[in-house]
């Protein structure tokens, strides 16, 4: 997957959109220090936009393979661009999440952004309470932010707790 190509691409259908965009999932992760690979590009961007910029992706090549309500996933006939899953946020979700977006360090010709570490595990702990499951690779994601010197544990904590999954967050904070 070039990913680099399908940022540069998407960057563009979100400018078409006039949205707000952040990368999330394992290249934000890798943004943060922690690499893991990953087989997609994953985004979020603002629902209000939601059907502009599908038909900005629409226009260039992307499809659409499932769209339910807050996600949508696409695929693109040329391998090399693969799939791209989209995140949907709106209200004061949306306001806070991209109200403290961060630049990706070495994020080259694309000027990518990314939530900030709470944010995102605040995606990962919702993934998790959605489907289980997800625990096994989510988990080391959590893990490793939770390692961050500047992380506002009281928030992250707080996410956890209202997800019903503070025991998993005692777990990863006492792993090694």
């Amino acid at each position: 997957m070039d990913a680099r190509r399908v940022l540069g691409l998407f960057e563009a259908a979100a400018a078409r959109a006039g949205t707000r965009w952040a990368v999330i999932g394992g290249l934000a992760m890798n943004a943060y220090g922690y690499a893991r690979a990953t087989l997609d590009v994953d985004v979020v961007a603002e629902e209000g936009r939601r059907g502009i910029l599908l038909a900005a992706l629409d226009g260039q090549g992307f499809e659409v393979v499932n769209d339910v309500e807050g996600f949508t996933n696409l695929l693109h006939p040329d391998p090399a661009l693969g799939r791209l899953d989209v995140m949907w946020l709106g209200g004061s979700t949306a306001e806070r999440v991209f109200g403290r977006m961060r630049e990706s360090p070495g994020s080259g010709e694309v000027a990518v952004k990314v939530p900030a570490p709470e944010h995102l595990a605040a995606m990962k702990v919702r993934s998790i309470q959605g489907r289980p499951t997800r625990v096994f690779r989510d988990g080391a994601d959590l893990q490793h932010l939770l390692t961050l010197a500047d992380l506002d544990h009281n928030e992250v904590r707080g996410y956890f707790e209202r997800a019903g999954l503070l025991d998993l967050y005692d777990r990863l904070r006492a792993a090694p």
